[in-house]
């Protein structure tokens, strides 16, 4: 069976939606288990500094606490030793890429 050309672009355009779709679908349910994973490794970061030992052994590994030192630029003080205009010429531009997702309130 021949389809006309409007049909196959027709059908192209909802594979490309569904295609769309499924990886929103697939990012945000990884995004979700990444998000959930954090909120435990945190808790689990709070219990081993609150602690307070410097080593922890386990069976399959061992931790290590460490306390280090590193510099920040502050910026408000930056501010007291230059212009505005001096401030502007060591800025460069960053390009960030971000991915949000909004909740469309379906139940699966």
């Amino acid at each position: 069976m021949l389809i006309s050309p409007h049909e196959a672009r027709c059908l192209a355009n909802q594979m490309e939606i569904t295609m769309t779709i499924t990886l929103a679908d697939r990012y945000a349910a990884a995004k979700n288990a990444a998000d959930a994973a954090n909120k435990a490794l945190d808790a689990l970061k709070a219990e081993i500094k609150a602690m307070g030992v410097e080593t922890i052994v386990g069976v399959t590994c061992d931790l290590t606490l460490t306390l280090s030192e590193q510099m920040r630029l502050d910026q408000a003080l930056v501010k007291n030793f230059l212009t505005d205009d001096e401030i502007s010429l060591c800025k460069k531009p960053v390009l960030v890429e971000t991915i949000r997702i909004k909740a469309k309130g379906l139940v699966a």
